[in-house]
């Protein structure tokens, strides 16, 4: 047996795995590293959350990026060079975190690495009738191991493809082994640059469980500020758009879009969701000259409706619903305070880290727990109509020589 595959079976029989999950996120604010003791597999799953913190990206990684991010039509010299180079970026700030929290690499079982996401196209959003659904995050994984020494678990979103699926939100996964409960229905709510949504009845009706997008989450708020006030990444604490006035033309403009109109589940990204998108609803809508504050207002509203349109379809007909929030839309206060208006019939608002998951670090966490499943999981033969696909392994392994 070759040395690492008796590492990996021996890190599969442990009872417990210390596991680093990585998040680069559409926002691309940096990258979310978590340190998590994943104890046991499917619905057994236990996790404890050592060590967590994000690494903010420079101007360079973002320039970089920026240059094929969500665009049809890109360098593919620059595309290809970037995914060793994200890589190797990204195992360097793994070792960085490595180095500051005291922790030996070779105590890690694995690093399960997400990538970035540089063009996602379901076939519902794409014009080409020979192909079906496609997505792509770069950042290889081979680079990151061999820059950490860590045999690394990445490139997830294929498998999903591979079995029908959409590529995305893989949310309902980890959502589903480690959030599920018998006594709450419970909505687990990410506001990335994207937003999305898991269901988890608590009648354990695996067919009743699901996980889609929603549409924006922040992608847009963030795209606009950074484009129109130098030197801001996002509107920290809505300062702007609370200054701002919704212009009910434009807003009605913006969610005039067939992705709102399709059920449940779906998958977007900011491949729709852009300025360019925002640039159209104000032509038809006549709303051009409007003034960035109330702008932003606007696109905040439309997070909000459309978020809780959302809701409040999944809790339609079921009640005492509580919603768990992560993700970079529970710092935007305005946000949060519109969803609540909106969603009477939501029992509570609370965020995960209720659940013993700090909500910024969730997205890093459930990609630690597929890596897990990856190492010690059982297929999971459920029977779910909505999705299908949840007794799939997903993550290519990359060893460190």
């Amino acid at each position: 047996m070759h040395p690492h595959i008796e590492a990996l079976y021996n890190s599969a029989q442990k009872p417990s795995r210390l596991i680093i999950g990585l998040m680069s996120g559409t926002s691309l604010d940096g990258l979310d590293v978590a340190l998590c003791k994943i104890t046991g597999a499917g619905l057994h799953t236990q996790i404890e959350v050592l060590k967590f913190t994000t690494v903010e990206y420079n101007d360079e990684y973002k320039t970089k990026i920026k240059q094929v991010f969500a665009k049809r039509e890109c360098d593919l010299e620059v595309l290809t060079l970037l995914h060793p180079w994200v890589g190797k970026l990204h195992g360097a700030m793994v070792n960085q975190c490595l180095a500051l929290w005291q922790v030996n690499p070779a105590d890690i079982d694995v690093i399960a690495s997400h990538g970035q996401t540089i063009y996602h196209c379901p076939q519902s959003q794409h014009n080409h009738h020979d192909f079906k659904n496609g997505t792509l995050q770069i950042g290889d994984s081979d680079q990151i191991a061999v820059t950490t020494g860590i045999t690394t678990v990445g490139d997830f979103r294929q498998k999903h493809i591979a079995a029908g699926g959409e590529g995305a939100p893989l949310a309902v996964y980890g959502d589903y082994l480690f959030f599920a409960s018998p006594n709450e229905n419970r909505i687990l709510l990410n506001m990335g640059g994207i937003a999305n949504l898991t269901f988890l009845p608590k009648n354990g009706d695996t067919g009743a469980v699901f996980s889609s997008d929603i549409g924006p989450g922040n992608t847009i708020m963030d795209a606009y500020v950074q484009h129109y006030f130098k030197g801001l990444h996002y509107d920290e604490g809505a300062k702007l758009a609370k200054a701002g006035k919704v212009n009910t033309k434009l807003l009605t403009a913006l969610t005039d879009n067939a992705f709102f109109k399709l059920p449940l589940p779906k998958t977007t990204g900011p491949e729709v969701f852009n300025l360019a998108y925002l640039r159209e609803a104000q032509m038809h809508s006549t709303t051009q000259r409007l003034n960035h504050e109330d702008v932003l207002a606007t696109l905040n509203a439309l997070s909000a409706t459309t978020i809780a349109k959302a809701l409040n379809d999944c809790a339609q007909h079921t009640q005492d619903c509580v919603v768990y929030a992560s993700g970079g839309g529970i710092h935007n206060p305005l946000l949060m305070e519109q969803l609540l208006m909106h969603c009477p019939n939501i029992k509570a608002f609370k965020n995960t880290e209720s659940l013993g998951v700090n909500p910024d670090a969730k997205e890093a966490v459930l990609f630690a727990i597929l890596a897990n499943e990856c190492l010690a999981g059982q297929r999971q033969s459920l029977n779910n109509n909505n999705q299908g696909i949840l007794d799939i392994t997903m993550g290519k392994v990359s060893f460190a020589d």
